[in-house]
Protein backbone atom coordinates (compact mmCIF):
# COMPACT_ATOMS: atom_id res chain seq x y z
CA UNK A 1 0.00 0.00 0.00
CA UNK A 2 1.38 3.37 -1.03
CA UNK A 3 1.73 6.09 1.57
CA UNK A 4 1.01 9.66 0.51
CA UNK A 5 2.21 12.85 2.16
CA UNK A 6 0.19 16.04 1.90
CA UNK A 7 0.92 18.20 4.97
CA UNK A 8 3.79 18.50 7.45
CA UNK A 9 3.39 16.72 10.77
CA UNK A 10 3.86 18.37 14.15
CA UNK A 11 7.07 16.36 14.50
CA UNK A 12 8.48 17.50 11.17
CA UNK A 13 7.57 21.13 11.95
CA UNK A 14 9.28 20.89 15.33
CA UNK A 15 12.35 19.31 13.68
CA UNK A 16 12.56 22.24 11.24
CA UNK A 17 12.34 24.70 14.12
CA UNK A 18 15.07 22.84 16.05
CA UNK A 19 17.47 23.15 13.09
CA UNK A 20 17.99 26.73 14.22
CA UNK A 21 18.16 28.10 10.69
CA UNK A 22 18.99 31.79 10.68
CA UNK A 23 18.26 33.73 7.55
CA UNK A 24 16.50 32.73 4.35
CA UNK A 25 15.20 29.26 3.61
CA UNK A 26 14.11 27.91 0.23
CA UNK A 27 11.35 25.32 0.21
CA UNK A 28 11.70 22.69 -2.52
CA UNK A 29 8.20 21.40 -3.26
CA UNK A 30 7.56 18.28 -5.34
CA UNK A 31 3.87 17.80 -6.15
CA UNK A 32 1.96 14.88 -7.69
CA UNK A 33 -1.54 15.93 -8.71
CA UNK A 34 -4.85 14.11 -8.65
CA UNK A 35 -6.41 13.63 -12.07
CA UNK A 36 -9.69 15.10 -10.79
CA UNK A 37 -9.71 17.52 -7.84
CA UNK A 38 -11.45 16.19 -4.73
CA UNK A 39 -13.15 18.90 -2.68
CA UNK A 40 -14.74 16.47 -0.17
CA UNK A 41 -12.84 18.13 2.72
CA UNK A 42 -13.58 21.69 1.53
CA UNK A 43 -16.98 21.71 -0.18
CA UNK A 44 -17.30 25.46 0.40
CA UNK A 45 -14.40 25.98 -2.06
CA UNK A 46 -15.63 23.52 -4.69
CA UNK A 47 -16.34 24.92 -8.14
CA UNK A 48 -19.73 24.31 -9.78
CA UNK A 49 -18.28 21.66 -12.10
CA UNK A 50 -15.47 19.11 -11.71
CA UNK A 51 -11.99 20.40 -12.39
CA UNK A 52 -8.60 18.76 -12.72
CA UNK A 53 -6.02 18.61 -9.98
CA UNK A 54 -3.95 21.03 -12.06
CA UNK A 55 -6.77 23.55 -12.19
CA UNK A 56 -7.35 23.25 -8.44
CA UNK A 57 -3.64 23.72 -7.80
CA UNK A 58 -3.68 26.91 -9.89
CA UNK A 59 -6.56 28.15 -7.72
CA UNK A 60 -4.34 27.44 -4.69
CA UNK A 61 -1.41 29.38 -6.21
CA UNK A 62 -3.68 32.33 -7.05
CA UNK A 63 -4.99 32.33 -3.48
CA UNK A 64 -1.61 31.83 -1.75
CA UNK A 65 0.62 34.30 -3.64
CA UNK A 66 -0.65 37.50 -1.97
CA UNK A 67 -0.14 35.98 1.49
CA UNK A 68 3.29 34.67 0.52
CA UNK A 69 4.38 38.09 -0.71
CA UNK A 70 2.93 39.84 2.36
CA UNK A 71 5.00 37.53 4.58
CA UNK A 72 8.22 38.48 2.78
CA UNK A 73 8.32 35.33 0.67
CA UNK A 74 8.58 34.88 -3.04
CA UNK A 75 7.85 32.19 -5.59
CA UNK A 76 11.20 31.59 -7.30
CA UNK A 77 10.08 28.81 -9.64
CA UNK A 78 6.86 27.09 -10.59
CA UNK A 79 7.55 24.46 -13.20
CA UNK A 80 6.32 21.28 -14.79
CA UNK A 81 8.07 18.16 -13.58
CA UNK A 82 8.03 14.65 -15.02
CA UNK A 83 9.90 11.42 -14.56
CA UNK A 84 13.17 11.51 -12.65
CA UNK A 85 16.48 11.44 -14.48
CA UNK A 86 18.09 9.89 -11.40
CA UNK A 87 15.84 7.92 -9.07
CA UNK A 88 13.07 5.34 -9.20
CA UNK A 89 11.75 5.03 -12.76
CA UNK A 90 8.15 4.78 -11.52
CA UNK A 91 8.38 8.03 -9.56
CA UNK A 92 7.02 11.16 -11.20
CA UNK A 93 6.35 14.67 -9.94
CA UNK A 94 3.93 16.89 -11.85
CA UNK A 95 4.94 20.23 -10.37
CA UNK A 96 8.18 21.58 -8.90
CA UNK A 97 8.17 24.77 -6.86
CA UNK A 98 10.88 26.75 -5.16
CA UNK A 99 9.61 29.20 -2.56
CA UNK A 100 11.97 31.50 -0.66
CA UNK A 101 11.11 32.80 2.77
CA UNK A 102 13.20 35.35 4.65
CA UNK A 103 13.24 33.08 7.72
CA UNK A 104 11.73 29.95 9.20
CA UNK A 105 9.63 32.21 11.45
CA UNK A 106 8.17 34.02 8.43
CA UNK A 107 7.44 30.63 6.82
CA UNK A 108 5.53 29.51 9.93
CA UNK A 109 3.70 32.86 10.08
CA UNK A 110 2.67 32.49 6.42
CA UNK A 111 1.63 28.85 6.81
CA UNK A 112 -0.51 29.58 9.89
CA UNK A 113 -2.20 32.76 8.65
CA UNK A 114 -5.96 32.13 9.05
CA UNK A 115 -6.82 33.97 5.80
CA UNK A 116 -4.26 31.85 3.90
CA UNK A 117 -5.56 28.70 5.60
CA UNK A 118 -9.10 29.53 4.41
CA UNK A 119 -8.03 28.63 0.85
CA UNK A 120 -5.72 25.68 1.58
CA UNK A 121 -8.56 23.36 0.56
CA UNK A 122 -7.69 24.03 -3.10
CA UNK A 123 -4.26 22.51 -2.46
CA UNK A 124 -5.73 19.56 -0.57
CA UNK A 125 -8.23 18.97 -3.39
CA UNK A 126 -5.44 19.03 -5.99
CA UNK A 127 -2.53 17.15 -4.42
CA UNK A 128 -2.19 13.37 -4.40
CA UNK A 129 1.33 13.30 -2.93
CA UNK A 130 4.05 15.80 -2.11
CA UNK A 131 7.48 16.36 -0.66
CA UNK A 132 8.72 19.54 1.00
CA UNK A 133 12.41 19.99 1.67
CA UNK A 134 13.66 23.12 3.47
CA UNK A 135 16.96 24.11 1.85
CA UNK A 136 19.55 26.50 3.29
CA UNK A 137 21.94 28.07 0.80
CA UNK A 138 25.64 27.32 1.30
CA UNK A 139 27.97 30.20 0.83
CA UNK A 140 30.98 29.32 -1.27
CA UNK A 141 34.17 31.05 -0.10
Amino acid sequence: MEKYFIEPTQESGAALFRRGISGPVVMLNLIRLKEIADYANSPELAPQTQISGGEAFQKYIDHALPFLKASGGELLLLGDGGKLLVGPSEEQWDIVMLVRQSSVASFFAFASNPRYMAGIGHRTAAVLDSRLLPVVERHIP
